[in-house]
């Protein structure tokens, strides 16, 4: 086993379920991830076999028919998952997301209806905050819900939905003024709601469009699409946890466990980066020699090797804090900033190391040099964490008196 990015102190049930995703990984994903890639093909039977796994139920509690694991044992799934192929992780991280907030947040009749199909893979999860015009901004959020006797009609237009086709659930936060007087703080005055629409493109159910897919330049197979309601009949008890106004808490209690996914992939990320450049160090020769055996390489080697540990142990760091019931706002923010940044550093080094040929669609590293980019914007880009990391070391540090 490589020495990098190891954790101490796991249990033989956490060890037993790494070893199998890493097997899983090796057979089944990496194989395959850049010819799909190149496709931008859904990895379907990929999808079946974590289904087969039951990763879709991993962090749901037993009683809902799931594993009832931790966010380390999750997030370590994540890392090995990306390592393969980014696009994969990113296919259960939103699905976690919303079973996440169903957990901590839902009314009893949504846990008990939502959870157990969503343990199976039955019902698949995206997650819905950003819209066109705003960026990080979610105050600004325009979209919006009407009450009309024992529903809610919602309006608007949302951007950046991962699963947005393939999903059979979206949890959407909009503004919901019912119950909210002019003035009201805009986070008090936004609700999240579970919306429920059949997989695919087009008008999904009435009042709901998913347009298409979004054509990116990387973290391709995934579906990224726009979400368009347009007179969307909701009914009252899928208010998230049944009272309105608790949308923003809501999503950014998510946002955190969303915050240890990235910096999961991108520990993930530059893992396989790093392996694939000391392997391409050690086979390609110049001037008599492997290039591994030129200082300049050597140096490299060790500069990504470190940014690798360094970045693995904050993101095991930010998951075991959560798990723990601490707040862990500071810690995940540090994780996804280290190890996005950190990410997009080690492929690049990887893609210096294998000159020309980290060019060529044949060669591995091409496709993670396009998909690295995706972590330093994804869950918060650099500058918004930042923000967090400083405004909550102001408060630790608040001088007395």
């Amino acid at each position: 086993m490589a020495r990098l990015a190891q954790t101490a102190g796991l249990t033989d049930v956490q060890q037993e379920i790494l070893s199998t995703v890493r097997d899983f990984v090796d057979k089944e994903i990496i194989p395959v991830a850049t010819e799909l890639e190149h496709r931008d093909e859904y990895p379907q039977q990929i999808v079946d076999g974590l289904k087969e796994l039951g990763l879709f139920g991993l962090m749901i509690p037993e009683e809902y028919g799931g594993l009832g694991e931790s966010l380390l044992t999750y997030a370590l799934c994540v890392e090995e998952i990306a390592r393969g192929w980014m696009s994969v992780s990113g296919i259960i991280n939103t699905h976690f997301i919303v079973a996440y907030m169903l957990k901590q947040h839902g009314t009893q009749e949504q846990k008990d209806y939502f959870l157990p199909k969503m343990a199976l893979g039955e019902i698949r999860g995206a997650f819905s905050m950003s819209e066109p015009g705003l960026g990080s901004d979610v105050s600004a959020i325009t979209s919006k819900a009407v009450k009309d006797g024992d529903e809610y009609v919602l309006t608007g237009q949302k951007m950046w939905l991962t699963n947005g086709g393939t999903s059979s659930l979206v949890a959407v936060l909009v503004r919901s003024d019912e119950g909210h007087p002019e003035g009201t703080a805009p986070h008090k005055s936004m609700t999240t709601f579970l919306v429920e629409k059949e997989p695919g493109f087009g008008e999904v159910r009435p009042g709901l469009t998913i347009p298409g897919k979004i054509d990116k330049m990387g973290y391709k197979g995934v579906d990224t699409t726009e979400l368009i309601m347009d007179g969307l009949r909701i009914p009252a008890n899928r208010v998230l946890g049944g009272v309105t106004g608790r949308g923003f808490y809501q999503m950014m209690d998510g946002v955190e466990v969303g915050r240890v996914n990235v910096a999961a992939r991108g520990c993930g990320v530059a893992q396989r980066a790093f392996e694939l450049g000391v392997s391409y160090a050690q086979q390609r020769h110049t001037f008599g020699k492997p290039i591994a055996q030129h200082q300049a390489i050597q140096f490299k080697l060790a500069e990504m090797a470190t940014k690798v540990e360094a970045a693995h142990a904050m993101m095991v760091n930010a998951a075991r804090k959560k798990d723990s019931g601490e707040r862990n706002d500071l810690e995940a923010g540090m994780a996804k900033y280290l190890a996005s940044e950190y990410c997009k550093e080690v492929v690049e080094d990887a893609f210096r190391i294998h000159g020309g040929y980290g060019f060529s669609k044949e060669y591995e590293i091409e496709r993670l040099y396009r998909e690295a980019p995706m972590l330093l914007i994804g869950e918060g880009t650099a500058e918004i964490q930042k923000m967090i990391i400083g405004r909550r070391l102001l408060e630790e540090y608040r001088l007395q008196g």
